[in-house]
């Protein structure tokens, strides 16, 4: 058993490393972390930019890579404490974005300003519990390779959105949408889809 999987496995020192790595009641990692921990454990690809007021609480003990010549623009907020963050090559994360794992985003991905990409569900069931103190469950996002999003989205846990497809700005989308479509709304419906016969976009 690897050293990770002793700690996760044992409650005491995983509240140790915890407060190690986290300052009480906040949700990024200590200064440390981000520059000796981190730069040994994430990836950033040849000539990938992460702008100086974009807020990253990304974590040693769950994987992040920006692919090369990808961007995170200012004031967007990556988290991978609950799960990993894959940005693939030549990606833009917009202006004001946040991005919560487990999220896999491919290549030539456009995100748009104010968007949320979160893999993450806080429970509710329980009403004697408050909800912020109710066990959280994780879904993978996956944004395949061409994909478009408009500002102002939101894409909830475990959705995956196929290859070239485009997401009208505003929209929340709770269910897949395939390749080659576009979706709008809330909750987002797909509403057209590329005719690779008659090579040209047709409504739905």
């Amino acid at each position: 058993m690897s050293i990770v999987s002793k700690i996760k496995a044992n409650p005491t020192l995983k509240r140790l490393a915890l407060r190690l790595l986290i300052p009480a009641n906040q949700h990024q990692p200590r200064l440390w972390v981000k520059l000796i921990l981190n730069p040994f454990s994430h990836k950033k690809g040849r000539n990938s930019v992460v702008r100086a007021r974009s807020r990253m609480d990304v974590f040693p003990f769950n994987g992040f890579i920006l692919g090369a010549k990808s961007i995170i623009e200012d004031f967007a907020t990556i988290n991978n404490g609950v799960g990993a963050v894959m940005i693939g090559q030549n990606t833009i994360i917009g202006i004001g974005c946040v991005i919560i794992g487990p999220v896999s985003v491919g290549n030539d991905v456009m995100l748009a300003q104010n968007i949320v990409v979160s893999g993450l569900n806080h429970g509710y069931e329980d009403v004697n519990i408050a909800t912020s103190k109710q066990a959280v469950t994780c879904k993978e996002i996956i944004i395949e390779d061409e994909v478009w999003i408009g500002a102002n989205s939101v894409i909830t846990a475990g959705v995956r959105l196929g290859r070239h497809c485009v997401i009208g700005a505003g929209s929340i989308v709770t269910k897949d949408v395939p390749e080659f479509s576009v979706a709008v709304g809330n909750p987002a419906k797909v509403i057209k889809k590329y005719d690779f016969k008659e090579n040209r976009w047709r409504s739905v």
